[in-house]
């Protein structure tokens, strides 16, 4: 959950995208961090192993507003898409305050959007969460695929919690902003509700 820092008058937020492997969860994260300006972003931080990656930076969007006179900071982060990295998973979930889904749209990819999706529902629940109640948001990437499935069928497949969603092709910024600004928003209401500032 949040982090409050009362001296820099800052609350932290962690925003988690979640999705199977090459499903363009770093292309978000690279996408966001480049268009965000120099002076409110640290610098984009890449773990990797012989076997997996996973990305993260923080950065205070400006255009969000405050709560109450702090400013919100977000950090975003990728989980490794392969379900074999489960324990990074859930070392990367610790704390969450939201999670944008990344779903490939190609249609030879369904089984691993939902396998990939129970592993969500599964982590989230050792950790205490519901996954209902939390800010939540999928997105259905490489729109621009001819092999994708209808967003009818990705919905009805995916999308068990009638959360909100938006069709993407990441790599050309589509949906990106609008994702990431609609899970921002459902954290902060999130935080409005149960301010203890």
């Amino acid at each position: 959950m949040s982090f409050i820092n009362h001296n820099a008058k800052e609350i932290h937020c962690k925003v988690v995208y979640y999705g199977p492997s090459l499903g363009g969860k770093t292309t978000n994260i690279q996408w966001i961090y480049q268009r965000t300006a120099q002076d409110q972003k640290s610098k984009l931080v890449a773990l990797s192993t012989d076997i997996e990656r996973t990305l993260f930076f923080d950065f205070l969007p400006m255009n969000l507003g405050d709560i109450r006179g702090y400013n919100t900071r977000f950090h975003l982060y990728t989980v490794p898409g392969q379900v074999v990295y489960d324990a990074s998973r859930k070392l990367i979930m610790k704390g969450l305050d939201g999670v944008i889904f990344v779903a490939d749209s190609q249609i030879e990819r369904m089984e691993e959007n939902l396998e990939s999706l129970r592993n969500l529902e599964k982590n989230l629940e050792a950790q205490g969460y519901d996954i209902r109640e939390i800010p939540l948001v999928f997105q259905y990437n490489k729109r621009d695929l001819p092999n994708s499935a209808s967003i009818a069928e990705l919905r009805t497949q995916l999308n068990l919690y009638n959360s909100p969603d938006f069709e993407a092709t990441a790599h050309e910024g589509k949906g990106v902003i609008e994702s990431f600004k609609t899970v921002s928003k459902a954290i902060i209401n999130v935080l409005k509700g149960g301010s203890t500032i």
